[in-house]
């Protein structure tokens, strides 16, 4: 399920912005752009599976000024190539 839920995360940042206060209203994002049934655990991995192959950039992000963190999902060059790769197939 891992493979399916890195697509998944993967397209999903290709073609939308995620930026919420944490990773569960992250994930409540993406369940409501998706459409989908995956479950948090399955959603989690796919996230750690991304950012250890270099696929998306550290979500967890204090911006200039902020007084707490945020959660944003957002592609390395490599994860678009791998988005366009995928869309061209």
């Amino acid at each position: 399920m891992t493979a399916d839920a890195c697509e998944l995360l993967l397209s999903t940042a290709f073609r939308n912005v995620i930026n919420e206060p944490n990773i569960e209203a992250g994930f409540q994002q993406f369940s409501a752009l998706t459409g989908k049934d995956i479950d948090f655990g399955a959603f989690s991995d796919a996230v750690a599976a991304c950012l250890r192959d270099g696929l998306i950039r550290e979500p967890v992000r204090l911006p200039e000024g902020a007084l707490q963190c945020h959660w944003h999902l957002e592609l390395t060059p490599k994860g678009v190539a791998a988005v366009r790769a995928a869309l061209d197939r």
